[in-house]
């Protein structure tokens, strides 16, 4: 039988409810056997990251290690260059997954400004893409073109999927730290005792350097 292979790829900075809820309802629509969450090294298309490597991974790992078959891989942390999905993709089938057994999962906030990433729309291809819905961001409002594919090199599935997910961001998430404000329920207690435990995000620190 074919494997599922989930993908959840982000920044990660710092990795939140929101984050863990897409992929939790990807999962549950799609039925992974193995869910890979990829922290990306430098993310091309918004500004750099506050947290080093070393903790946006740590978070990371901290965040999924009591759910099984969730594994924190540093595929990504490992390039020295701007993180690119396709890029990343081709890494996996490198690892012996064909494009049918993956489930790239993302938010349809982002999945919307998809005809902007790099090597589209060939990178359609490399995986089928589990699309869920964010506040604001309903999968049914996607236009059709994006649903769809558009020609040659459109992804043998895209799933999209209609649920509620946390209305919370990494950006609220550092702003409420840097104001001394509690972020209790927005990110796991583990990844809460992390960025307390090393003062990541506080006003008038560079942050994640330690």
């Amino acid at each position: 039988m074919a494997r599922r292979i989930g993908i959840l790829g982000g920044t990660f900075d710092p990795i939140h409810c929101g984050h863990l809820d897409v992929a939790d309802a990807a999962h549950a629509a799609l039925r992974f056997d193995r869910m890979l969450v990829i922290a990306s090294n430098i993310p091309p298309h918004r500004p750099q990251p506050f947290a080093s490597p070393y903790h946006r991974f740590a978070m990371t790992a901290l965040a999924v290690a009591d759910r099984p078959g969730w594994i924190a891989d540093d595929v990504e942390l490992r390039v020295g260059a701007p993180s690119y999905t396709s890029g990343t993709l081709t890494q996996l089938h490198t690892r012996g997954y064909t494009p049918e057994e993956l489930f790239f999962v993302i938010g349809a906030d982002a999945f919307a400004e998809i005809e902007s990433w790099f090597d589209y729309p060939a990178l359609l291809a490399k995986a089928q893409f589990a699309v869920v819905s964010r506040p604001g961001h309903p999968v049914t409002a996607l236009p059709a073109r994006l649903q769809t594919g558009t020609g040659r090199g459109q992804a043998p599935s895209q799933f999209l999927i209609d649920v509620p997910t946390a209305d919370v961001s990494s950006t609220a998430i550092r702003g409420r730290i840097a104001a001394g404000q509690s972020i209790a329920g927005m990110v796991p207690a583990a990844v809460q005792q992390h960025i307390e435990r090393h003062g990541l995000y506080s006003a008038g620190r560079l942050h994640g350097k330690d």
